[in-house]
């Protein structure tokens, strides 16, 4: 069958279940070929074909008739398009001779092929149908206030009837659809139709003697159901696929991170978990939601290749007596899904124009396609392990599309989002070929978190661009954020917002330490010996400490040129500070950072050959991860730490810092990239700007002649602001505002 339906009121309209019936009817079947007939223009049905809720159409009329184009690439539908462009006799003709008449009043909307107004019905005198017919143009209105000119002979029956000639389509396989008297032509081309529950009067005034046309008695979606039925369009099946009820799990709480918490490692053919290698606060913090008992699945990938043995497990225990109720659940992605999907196209694409270079972003049509089939994979094992009305928590842009299959999937969920990396404004993140994709997935989540209010404000700006926003609240930011102290500040933010009818809210929730795990690593055996060596080494020298993975997007060649700079420019500095720089390397399949690797071993070098003095070298360089013991003992000795990313959603190295001086009252000075998320919370640093080399320069000087009392005074209030947000209040407030906004469904 052909289903054609007007929108409003119709096709988007009636109870919330029958949408989906509908809806997930339409996806599911290969024998439903679906056209939108409306009078908006093209431009005000884009952001409908951004929601992933709403199938896409095969074709599109819109402007009463006068465009018709394809639904997937939005191009022109031939001949048919050519020949009303020929009909027309143009905006500016049509709009000057309206303009005696005063009652018209042009409507602000987008418009091609009619010219649109509003107006009262008295306004319709002879001399308006004279001087439209001058211009071989014909007046439609409708709904007792709408007015439009349009092409000769041009509607919305006249261009749906050509294009069903155009396909082939029996017409008695045809059902139109629609609430207005502006779908009148619709019915009058002969096809059979239904005026939904709730249609305009004069609409059913106007079919009450069409023995074709059903006037039913549910809204929107429901009444063009009843009509399928009554009809006989399509045999009974096809209506129990529509309305199959979803199976339901367990979970009351149900995870999605992109790691296990644990590691799996194969010994002689079985999959045994060992505990990570390097742990981050953040899986145990998450774990913590379970301790109590509370029923939950944790859900990640897994490799597994098909026919390898053992034969692969979805379910496993994480520590039945901890965590008694939490399951890990496996999603198995072959080794070349998880290259692909994680290794290449996010690192390669998503990573570059996240964080605003874009220039070096590369975009494959056929990596996307991998991406929607591994975000399907967990969206669709998600939906059948959470619980009736469950929370489902996912993290970051890897999962980005997983809100749009899982809320066709499971409506009842309460779907929240962390985005754990930086969120750009429009101008980069509409780079992406896929945004419209992209942005209408996340609009399916019921609560939305980012690590500052600059970056959730910049998702509203990317939003606003490609469907229509209403904010319903702002607040603002200060204390807790910078305002205007640097980059990144925001003196207010938008936390809900309206999108097609559905509230969404948002949130700044900058992730926090495990203070535990500083400690434990301050108390560790081997800390004392190395902190003993590193001011043996250094002594009498002031030690800047750097760390930070090899990326593009941390600074360090920027950093490191800095450094040999300064040292150039103030001699009296040469043998009185060192810079140790603890880069650890990408994973080897990432070759995408072998030339930057180069050009900093490169910086190092230049800067080393050039000032290096017996018994002191400028720059010490350490291409590997260190332990983290290791690496806190660095931390507690480092007189300074510069932390200096061209752009970051947070950084958790100079909270680090932060955490270790603290602990053991030391007097460290942050010097801070004003473009790291941090930056905004982190009252106390000195901050930066990476990208102008002689502020690089003053800042770190700075940072090298403050005195003792200033120090300790930042210091002490840094170390406050980090022991307070630490990680285990991050998760809290996250999950005690998802669950404050409750989900509002239509």
């Amino acid at each position: 069958m052909l289903l054609a339906t007007d929108l409003d009121g119709t096709f988007l309209g009636g109870l919330a279940e029958h949408r989906q019936n509908l809806y997930q009817l339409i996806s599911g079947s290969q024998d439903i070929r679906l056209v939108f007939v409306t009078g908006r223009g093209l431009e005000a049905v884009m952001p409908i074909l951004s929601d992933p809720a709403v199938p896409v159409p095969d074709y599109i009329i819109c402007d009463v008739g006068g465009t018709v184009v394809e639904g997937g690439t939005l191009q022109p539908v031939q001949p048919l398009q050519a020949d009303m462009d020929r009909r027309w006799p143009g905006e500016r003709v049509v709009a000057e001779a309206m303009l005696p008449f005063a009652e018209l009043e042009r409507q602000n909307v987008p418009q091609q092929r009619r010219c649109s107004y509003f107006c009262r019905h008295d306004a319709l005198t002879p001399a308006l149908a004279e001087a439209a017919a001058a211009l071989d143009c014909d007046v439609l209105y409708s709904d007792s206030r709408y007015l439009d000119i349009l092409p000769k002979g041009v509607s919305k029956g006249s261009t749906l009837a050509a294009l069903v000639d155009l396909l082939g389509v029996p017409r008695d396989e045809v059902l139109v659809a629609g609430d207005t008297l502006n779908d009148l032509s619709m019915y009058e081309a002969g096809f059979q139709g239904v005026c939904v529950g709730d249609s305009e009067p004069a609409l059913l005034g106007a079919t009450a003697e069409l023995e074709h046309v059903l006037h039913a008695e549910e809204a929107g979606c429901g009444g063009i159901l009843q009509a399928i039925v009554h009809f006989g369009l399509l045999a009974p099946e096809y209506l129990e696929i529509g309305t199959a009820a979803s199976v339901c799990g367990a979970a009351d709480l149900v995870m999605v991170y992109h790691r296990l918490p644990y590691e799996e490692q194969r010994i002689k053919g079985r999959i045994v978990q060992r505990r990570p290698k390097s742990p981050n606060g953040i899986i145990p913090s998450l774990l913590s939601f379970f301790a109590a008992g509370q029923r939950g699945s944790w859900v990640a990938w897994s490799i597994h290749d098909e026919g390898s043995d053992p034969p692969f497990e979805v379910h496993s225990t994480v520590d039945a007596q901890r965590y008694p109720g939490l399951v890990a659940v496996r999603v198995a992605l072959a080794k070349e899904e998880v290259d692909i999907f994680y290794k290449r196209f996010s690192k390669e694409a998503f990573w570059p124009t996240l964080h605003t270079f874009w220039e070096r972003a590369v975009f494959r049509e056929e990596d996307w396609t991998i991406f929607l089939s591994v975000n399907r994979k967990f969206a669709e094992r998600v939906a059948a392990e959470a619980a009736e009305g469950a929370t489902v928590w996912l993290h970051d842009y890897n999962l980005w599309m997983v809100p749009a299959v899982l809320r066709e999937l499971r409506p009842d969920l309460r779907i929240a989002f962390f985005h754990h990396t930086y969120f750009p404004s429009a101008d980069a993140f509409n780079v992406l070929p896929w945004r419209r994709e992209i942005v209408g997935s996340l609009l399916q989540c019921d609560y939305i978190g980012f690590h500052i209010p600059r970056q959730a404000e910049n998702f509203v700006d990317v939003a606003r661009g490609v469907v229509p926003i209403e904010i319903v609240e702002r607040k603002g930011c200060a204390p807790r954020f910078l305002s205007y102290g640097c980059a990144v500040g925001l003196e207010s933010m938008t936390t809900q917002i309206e999108v097609h009818g559905r509230r969404i809210g948002l949130g700044a929730h900058p992730v926090g330490l495990d203070l535990g795990r500083i400690s434990q690593s301050l108390e560790h055996a081997k800390t004392a010996g190395r902190r003993q060596a590193i001011r043996d080494e250094f002594a009498g020298k002031q030690l800047v400490l750097s760390v930070e993975r090899l990326d593009y997007t941390k600074g360090t060649l920027e950093k490191i040129r800095a450094f040999g700079d300064l040292l150039e420019r103030t001699p009296a500095l040469r043998g009185k500070v060192s810079l140790v720089v603890v880069c650890v390397p990408a994973a080897k399949e990432m070759t995408v950072y072998d030339e930057l690797q180069q050009q900093i071993e490169q910086a190092v070098g230049r800067v080393n050959g050039q000032f290096s003095e017996v018994g002191w070298s400028p720059i010490r360089f350490f291409f590997r991860p260190l332990p983290f013991e290791e690496v806190v003992a660095w931390y507690a000795e480092a007189d300074i730490c510069w932390i200096t990313p061209l752009r970051d959603g947070l950084n958790l190295v100079c909270k680090e810092y932060v955490a270790t001086q603290g602990a053991i009252t030391g007097e460290g000075v942050l010097v801070l990239s004003e473009f790291a998320g941090a930056a905004a919370e982190l009252h106390g640093a000195v901050l930066t700007n990476p990208h102008d080399p002689k502020d690089l320069r003053e800042r770190l000087q700075q940072a090298l002649v403050m005195d003792t009392e200033e120090r300790s005074a930042r210091l002490r209030g840094l170390y406050e602001i980090v022991a307070h947000n630490d990680i285990g209040r991050w998760g809290r407030d996250f999950l005690d505002a998802v669950r404050a906004r409750a989900p509002e469904r239509a």
